[in-house]
Protein backbone atom coordinates (compact mmCIF):
# COMPACT_ATOMS: atom_id res chain seq x y z
CA UNK A 1 0.00 0.00 0.00
CA UNK A 2 1.32 3.31 -0.86
CA UNK A 3 1.09 5.10 2.08
CA UNK A 4 2.07 8.81 0.88
CA UNK A 5 -0.20 8.69 -2.31
CA UNK A 6 -3.35 6.65 -0.97
CA UNK A 7 -7.08 8.11 -0.77
CA UNK A 8 -6.68 7.34 3.01
CA UNK A 9 -3.55 10.14 3.41
CA UNK A 10 -5.76 12.22 0.73
CA UNK A 11 -8.23 12.26 3.04
CA UNK A 12 -6.39 13.13 5.75
CA UNK A 13 -5.07 16.04 4.17
CA UNK A 14 -8.33 17.54 2.97
CA UNK A 15 -9.69 17.40 6.41
CA UNK A 16 -6.89 18.49 7.86
CA UNK A 17 -7.37 21.67 5.23
CA UNK A 18 -10.58 21.78 6.40
CA UNK A 19 -10.62 22.01 10.21
CA UNK A 20 -7.76 24.45 9.03
CA UNK A 21 -10.59 26.62 7.15
CA UNK A 22 -12.93 26.12 9.99
CA UNK A 23 -10.39 27.24 13.15
CA UNK A 24 -9.67 30.43 10.83
CA UNK A 25 -13.70 30.96 10.43
CA UNK A 26 -14.10 30.76 14.02
CA UNK A 27 -11.60 33.26 14.47
CA UNK A 28 -12.73 35.74 12.58
CA UNK A 29 -16.38 35.12 13.94
CA UNK A 30 -15.19 35.80 17.23
CA UNK A 31 -12.87 38.44 16.74
CA UNK A 32 -15.90 40.14 15.45
CA UNK A 33 -18.72 39.21 17.84
CA UNK A 34 -19.40 43.07 18.59
CA UNK A 35 -19.15 44.19 14.68
CA UNK A 36 -22.93 45.61 14.07
CA UNK A 37 -24.10 43.85 10.90
CA UNK A 38 -21.19 40.92 10.80
CA UNK A 39 -22.77 37.80 9.46
CA UNK A 40 -21.09 34.65 11.26
CA UNK A 41 -18.85 32.62 8.96
CA UNK A 42 -19.93 28.99 8.26
CA UNK A 43 -17.48 26.28 6.38
CA UNK A 44 -19.06 23.63 5.24
CA UNK A 45 -17.07 20.02 3.83
CA UNK A 46 -18.68 16.79 5.41
CA UNK A 47 -21.97 16.75 3.45
CA UNK A 48 -20.95 17.46 0.58
CA UNK A 49 -18.46 15.56 0.18
CA UNK A 50 -20.27 12.26 1.73
CA UNK A 51 -23.08 12.61 -0.93
CA UNK A 52 -20.18 12.94 -3.39
CA UNK A 53 -18.38 9.79 -2.12
CA UNK A 54 -21.12 7.60 -1.87
CA UNK A 55 -22.35 8.59 -5.72
CA UNK A 56 -18.27 7.33 -6.52
CA UNK A 57 -18.72 4.05 -4.54
CA UNK A 58 -21.58 2.94 -7.16
CA UNK A 59 -19.37 3.60 -10.25
CA UNK A 60 -17.94 1.03 -12.16
CA UNK A 61 -13.64 2.14 -10.68
CA UNK A 62 -15.12 3.18 -7.30
CA UNK A 63 -11.13 3.85 -6.03
CA UNK A 64 -10.93 6.10 -9.15
CA UNK A 65 -13.60 7.97 -8.93
CA UNK A 66 -13.25 8.36 -4.81
CA UNK A 67 -9.64 9.96 -5.94
CA UNK A 68 -11.10 12.13 -8.07
CA UNK A 69 -13.85 13.19 -5.68
CA UNK A 70 -11.14 13.79 -3.04
CA UNK A 71 -8.86 15.66 -5.28
CA UNK A 72 -11.82 18.09 -6.36
CA UNK A 73 -12.98 18.86 -2.71
CA UNK A 74 -12.47 21.79 -0.89
CA UNK A 75 -14.12 23.58 1.80
CA UNK A 76 -17.10 26.15 1.03
CA UNK A 77 -16.76 29.34 3.81
CA UNK A 78 -20.22 30.97 3.71
CA UNK A 79 -22.30 33.34 5.93
CA UNK A 80 -24.98 32.57 8.57
CA UNK A 81 -28.09 34.77 8.01
CA UNK A 82 -29.14 34.27 11.57
CA UNK A 83 -29.39 37.11 13.69
CA UNK A 84 -29.02 36.69 17.03
CA UNK A 85 -28.98 40.69 18.41
CA UNK A 86 -30.40 44.11 17.69
CA UNK A 87 -27.61 45.20 15.91
CA UNK A 88 -27.77 42.57 12.98
CA UNK A 89 -24.92 40.52 14.14
CA UNK A 90 -25.26 36.73 14.21
CA UNK A 91 -22.63 35.62 16.44
CA UNK A 92 -22.69 33.89 19.87
CA UNK A 93 -19.11 33.65 21.05
CA UNK A 94 -19.96 30.84 23.72
CA UNK A 95 -20.99 28.68 20.48
CA UNK A 96 -18.02 29.51 18.83
CA UNK A 97 -15.47 28.78 21.58
CA UNK A 98 -17.16 25.63 21.97
CA UNK A 99 -16.51 24.69 18.27
CA UNK A 100 -13.39 25.94 18.34
CA UNK A 101 -12.52 23.23 21.03
CA UNK A 102 -14.78 20.82 19.08
CA UNK A 103 -12.30 21.22 15.92
CA UNK A 104 -9.18 21.57 17.82
CA UNK A 105 -9.73 17.88 18.89
CA UNK A 106 -10.57 16.87 15.87
CA UNK A 107 -7.10 18.50 14.20
CA UNK A 108 -4.74 16.63 17.08
CA UNK A 109 -7.05 12.76 16.03
CA UNK A 110 -6.32 14.10 11.94
CA UNK A 111 -2.58 14.61 12.88
CA UNK A 112 -2.17 11.46 15.21
CA UNK A 113 -3.55 9.78 11.96
CA UNK A 114 -1.04 11.30 9.54
CA UNK A 115 1.77 10.89 12.56
CA UNK A 116 0.61 6.99 12.61
CA UNK A 117 0.94 6.30 8.94
CA UNK A 118 4.41 8.00 8.44
CA UNK A 119 5.67 6.31 11.57
CA UNK A 120 4.80 3.26 10.40
CA UNK A 121 6.45 4.51 6.66
CA UNK A 122 9.52 5.44 8.84
CA UNK A 123 9.78 2.22 10.01
CA UNK A 124 9.36 0.22 6.84
CA UNK A 125 12.40 2.12 5.84
CA UNK A 126 14.82 1.56 8.37
CA UNK A 127 14.10 -2.22 7.99
CA UNK A 128 12.83 -2.34 12.00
Amino acid sequence: MDLLSSNSSLMLEKSLSYLWTKQAAIADNVSNAETPGYKEKVVTFEESLRSRLLRASRKDTPVKAMRQVLEGSDSLVSEQTVQTRMDDNGVNVTAQMSEAIRTAYQMRYVMSSINSGLTTLRSAIRGQ
